[in-house]
């Protein structure tokens, strides 16, 4: 359920109700531990989070126009969704994350690649949300993206 939006209170306003403070909530969380130097924006019908050109101009190797992405959230048709690269970069960091979820949540951990999904609001860990936010700084995500790229490319 992807939300089309072209600016932040759009995305918001078309929230489903029983989300809605929810990923306010999450929103807050982000922003009050979001390293300096990322950028909030709407992305691929998303609220996402990406390193400005201003600070890394050659962009995202699909789409050089586009921000380097780093987290989005979203409301998707059956569950709340973060999307954190660093978790899909950084082996370290994941492993930290799957062990940490347990002593933040009694549900089960829902997880793809990036993607943590949360199916009911009241189980989103908000305080390990925040401890795995401040853990990548703009430059800790440049260093590990433009080191995974590399080596995709030389496969």
């Amino acid at each position: 359920m992807q939300i089309q939006a072209i600016n932040l209170e759009e995305y918001l306003a078309h929230l489903p109700e029983d989300r809605m403070h929810a990923l306010k909530k999450l929103r807050e969380v982000i922003l009050a531990n979001l390293p300096e130097g990322f950028e909030e924006r709407i992305s691929y019908g998303m609220i996402g989070y990406a390193v400005p050109h201003r600070i890394f101009p050659a962009g995202y190797h699909c789409n050089p126009k586009e921000p380097l992405p780093f987290m989005s959230i979203a409301s998707q048709k059956n569950f709340i969704a973060l999307y954190h690269m660093g978790l899909y970069g950084n082996p370290k960091l994941l492993d930290w994350f799957v062990f940490e979820y347990p002593k933040h949540c009694k549900t089960k951990l829902d997880m793809g690649k990036s993607c943590v999904r949360f199916k009911k609001p009241a189980d989103i860990p908000f305080d390990l949300l925040a401890e795995l936010i401040r853990k990548i700084s703009v430059q800790d995500w440049i260093d590990c993206y433009t080191q995974v790229l590399s080596t995709h490319k030389k496969k």
